[in-house]
């Protein structure tokens, strides 16, 4: 039996902090950040054997910094792939949640109603999701019996959760994404499943 394995991969914290940053402000990862990354990892000397037969990664650097720096240590090949960035917040990109929170109510709005609550000038959350979900079909089809690391966003990684577990989308933002937190799928014969959220530390062959 085919079996695709899929771990995606959040990146770590941004200089700057929190703040909504979606394909419109693209900020380097913090020293914070990046030890959050390798600590995923298990430590920086990478003190066991990787499970992944290639890494891919969001063009964003704050993404692709670290994807590029784990394929020199580990060999592993490394694809950028855009349908991976993340969602564009539009008029939010840069704001702080306190910020919109001042401003009235379109910050409720937005997490009562993801769809239709959208900022000003923000990408479609339906087209954001089928992006996603045509570059999942997309990377199945090609590492189809392999085991993938996809470093990511927080975003990305909802809406695949939405797919495998056919969540709709108003429920995305109930999902909780903490940097570095690695989240796994496989997929056969039977579709896609939902293997852990948000494993923070160590992972394991």
């Amino acid at each position: 039996m085919t079996i695709f394995r899929l771990d995606l991969l959040r990146h770590g914290e941004p200089q700057g902090g929190a703040r909504f940053r979606g394909d419109g402000v693209d900020d380097p990862l913090s020293d914070l950040g990046w030890q959050q990354m390798w600590s995923a990892m298990g430590g920086e000397d990478l003190p066991h054997a990787l499970p992944w037969t290639q890494i891919i990664s969001s063009p964003m650097q704050r993404c692709q910094s670290f994807a590029r720096r784990l394929a020199e240590c580990t060999g592993l090949p490394l694809a950028i792939e855009s349908r991976f960035r993340e969602v564009g917040f539009g008029a939010w990109e840069g704001r702080t949640r306190a910020e919109l929170r001042a401003q009235g109510p379109e910050y409720q709005a937005f997490f009562a109603d993801p769809v239709n609550a959208r900022p000003a000038g923000s990408e479609p959350l339906e087209d954001f999701y089928a992006r996603v979900i045509h570059g999942l079909g997309h990377i199945q089809q090609e590492y189809a019996d392999q085991h993938v690391l996809l470093v990511t966003h927080a975003g990305v990684i909802r809406a695949t959760i939405c797919y495998a577990l056919d969540i709709p989308l108003k429920a995305m933002y109930r999902i909780k994404i903490p940097y570095a937190g690695v989240t796994q799928v496989e997929a056969d014969q039977m579709g896609l499943s939902l293997m852990y959220v948000n494993r923070l530390q160590g992972l394991a062959p």
